[in-house]
């Protein structure tokens, strides 16, 4: 599977919403933004991890990172491989195994391991934007 390296940009909710979020992904070596929805919990997990800010009890994923790692086991990657009925799918790289997962629990999960996070070309391709001042940069660039 062709894959593209991204990054979180950054969250952000709308009043209207009912409580989902937008988790923003930009492509490293790229412009192209992701935009996924994530409910509240997954949200404020991933932005207090970003943050650094520690809960005095372990959250949800802290909890399944404290199970993997007392196994011995390793969270190398991340990927959200499939975008089905306009649904994200993810993928869970544990010591080469690839486990099943949403795209906000994945992504939760790879900020507290420190990993990379990465979405197939494909899903890239459907479903991502260029931000409008790069697309009319882009527009400006263009041979006639």
């Amino acid at each position: 599977m062709d894959k593209v390296q991204v990054d979180i940009l950054g969250l952000s909710t709308n009043p209207a919403s009912g409580g989902a979020y937008a988790l923003i992904l930009k492509e490293v070596n790229g412009n192209r933004r992701l935009p996924i929805i994530i409910g509240a919990a997954e949200a404020q997990s991933i932005a207090l991890e970003m943050e650094g800010i520690k809960p005095p009890r372990p959250l949800t994923h802290d909890l399944i990172k404290n199970v993997v790692t007392s196994f011995g086991a390793e969270l190398s990657d991340v990927v959200i491989d499939e975008l089905r009925d306009g649904t994200f799918y993810a993928k869970l790289n544990v010591d080469s195994k690839l486990i099943d997962s949403r795209p906000s629990d994945a992504i939760a999960l790879a900020v507290r391991y420190g990993v990379q996070i990465y979405v197939a070309t494909s899903v890239m391709d459907e479903a991502s934007f260029l931000p409008e001042e790069e697309e009319e940069e882009e527009e400006k660039h263009q041979p006639l």
